[in-house]
């Protein structure tokens, strides 16, 4: 982990923290591709809309900034374990790096339930940091879910490492 990698993902818990107020669910996501930085954050339930997700809004911004969905130069930092959905954008994006900060094992393509942005199968590989401010967007997913769920739980988030 750099110090520019704790930085991003600083900011996109102050994002997700956004998108929890706005009663979202708290991920916050943001893409630097050389001057370029674009934040998001999720709006599913304000846009009504499934696909909505921090790491698609990021993807599409930047790509209408930039002028091309080619985003090789690219680094997403996001605060959970994205996604099939969003994997698959991020493969599709040509994105060069993801750091992510929470392990997500019941909805998560990097490991957590499915293996999309490892797999062989894929035409392009992504570099991944996993884990990068781990027991904090880790709690901030259990706060939000805790909250919302009462004593159902977290939603299937690992808690934080102790």
């Amino acid at each position: 982990m750099t110090d520019e990698d704790e930085r991003y993902m600083r900011r996109a818990l102050a994002l997700a923290e956004r998108a929890a107020s706005a009663g979202e669910v708290p991920v916050g996501a943001v893409l630097v591709s050389g001057l370029l930085v674009v934040e998001a954050c999720n709006e599913k339930e304000s846009r009504a809309d499934a696909t909505a997700h921090a790491e698609i809004l990021a993807l599409q911004s930047a790509s209408h900034h930039l002028g091309t969905w080619r985003l090789e130069d690219a680094i997403l930092y996001v605060t959970k374990e994205p996604c099939v959905m969003c994997a698959g954008a991020m493969i599709a994006a040509r994105i060069k790096r993801l750091v992510y900060g929470a392990n997500d094992p019941k909805g998560g393509a990097d490991g957590g339930a499915f293996d999309i942005l490892r797999s062989r199968g894929t035409n392009h590989r992504i570099e991944i940091e996993a884990g990068v401010l781990q027991s904090e967007t880790a709690a901030q997913l259990q706060r939000f879910f805790l909250g919302k769920r009462g004593s159902r739980g977290s939603e299937g988030i690992e808690p934080a490492a102790p």
